[in-house]
């Protein structure tokens, strides 16, 4: 079993904000970047997203909140993303 917490993420590494959908896994999380695209014959701007799995070492993320993340080496078959911070949080119903 690998270790995780020694990741290192190049300065350089694209990051992306996205909003988290999915926090039932340990250390794992499924966040979605929203974007719009515009057809190339209609010119009608489609609604598009990337569905990513992120780690979240110390599992700091939850649902419906909005993180910034960031590309590093590939963690496990489709992990190569990692949480950096939680920018916003969902509003709970408490």
């Amino acid at each position: 079993m690998s270790h995780t917490h020694d990741i290192t993420i190049p300065e350089k590494s694209p990051r992306k904000v996205g909003i988290v959908e999915s926090d039932k896994r340990n250390k794992t999380r499924t966040v979605a970047i929203n974007f719009s695209v515009k057809h190339a014959k209609y010119g009608k701007y489609l609604k598009k997203k990337t569905v990513l799995h992120v780690h979240d070492e110390a599992n700091q993320s939850k649902a419906g909140d909005r993180v910034e993340i960031a590309e590093c080496r590939p963690i496990s078959k489709t992990k190569s993303w990692v949480v950096l911070r939680v920018v916003e949080s969902a509003a709970r119903l408490d």
